[in-house]
């Protein structure tokens, strides 16, 4: 295990700047999720960890060696790839051992590692399987494997469960971290999926256009958002949003309702409310339904209230229909406010 430094790192493909002075420490043993939308730069800064991309700038360390310039095979690390990248002609313990061989590793060793691995992620059966015999979740237990008989100091994902189907992802989710609790290697995961992120991880890093908006752990991020980006990215449904600004009442939006709020910011400010802070049949917010969403857990509504849309998520099981219209009250210590420039006020 080892902990992995990053400073002041910068990516630019021709006049494209695609990483921006990035600095980051990934403790030792840590999960740590790198997280945002396509083209944030959080593949390409895995990429670069591993070796796979030059560095334009900026220096990056694993342990105590700096591996700015080192190859990606010096590096010490493993990964694991969205499209499991296993050789298609290989069985499956040829694929786990491939790296082994290539070391020079004895025959007992590569048996004794790809045995243990092939324990630990339930492939014993299939072993002798290849590839296209496989399940998409056999084959990124494979990669899984593969990476796992190396004995690496990181563990580097990039989106290994985007192509499987929600309930298997839901699996391989709890496998990653059960694998990440086990062997305790330190793992650096990138995902564009902000409920894997928050599951996942230890501590999730945001990241948008080649910067870092915001690090901490997934329920800092959830509690304390710095910005409306970082807020309205964190959490599924996604924060409400509502205009308006604040007077001696409380928070009158601009229909000219007025929400009771244990904050007092002044001037104009955006009112962020997590879709489950809502309260139903009496309050402030005269909304009109457009869809409901019953999940059987919990009952999503998707509403409006004067151009401005609100989506609620309640425990109990509603038998309101479209065009309805309901009461809504926010809890007022749940508000967060933020200025005009997306930041969050305390």
């Amino acid at each position: 295990m080892a902990e992995v430094k990053i400073e002041a790192v910068a990516k630019q493909f021709g006049a494209v700047e695609v990483l921006k002075s990035v600095s980051l420490d990934v403790r030792d043993g840590e999960f740590l999720v790198l997280v945002g939308p396509s083209g944030c730069g959080k593949s390409t800064l895995l990429r670069m960890i591993a070796g796979l991309d030059d560095i334009t700038s900026g220096e990056m360390w694993i342990g105590d060696r700096m591996v700015t310039d080192l190859p990606a095979k010096e590096r010490d690390i493993a990964m694991v790839f969205q499209s499991y990248a296993l050789y298609p002609h290989m069985s499956v313990a040829d694929n786990m051992s491939f790296a082994l061989k290539l070391k020079g590793a004895s025959k007992q060793e590569i048996a004794t590692k790809v045995s243990d691995s092939a324990k630990i992620l339930g492939l014993e059966h299939l072993l002798d399987r290849y590839p296209r015999q496989l399940s998409g979740g056999q084959r990124q237990r494979v990669a899984m494997g593969r990476a796992i008989v190396r004995n690496p100091q990181v563990f580097l994902f990039d989106e290994p469960l985007s192509n499987l189907d929600a309930k298997l992802r839901v699996v391989m989710r709890s496998e990653i971290k059960e694998l990440h609790q086990r062997l305790g290697t330190t793992t650096v995961y990138v995902t564009h999926d902000q409920v894997e992120a928050m599951t996942l991880a230890d501590r999730i890093v945001v990241m948008r256009d080649g910067r870092i908006e915001q690090i901490g752990t997934p329920l800092e991020l959830y509690d304390t958002p710095v910005n409306m980006f970082v807020a309205g990215f964190i959490g599924s449904p996604a924060m409400n949003f509502l205009n308006g600004e604040m007077t001696e009442r409380g928070f009158r939006l601009t229909n000219g309702i007025t929400l009771e709020t244990h904050h007092h910011p002044a001037g104009a400010v955006t009112c962020g409310i997590r879709p489950e802070h809502f309260q139903l049949g009496t309050g402030e917010l005269d909304c009109e339904v457009a869809v409901v969403e019953p999940t059987g857990s919990e009952t999503l509504v998707l509403s409006r209230t004067n151009g401005q849309s609100v989506t609620a998520v309640f425990k109990d099981r509603l038998s309101v229909k479209p065009g309805e219209r309901i009461t809504l009250r926010p809890d007022p210590a749940k508000l967060q406010f933020f200025d005009a420039d997306g930041r969050r006020l305390d």
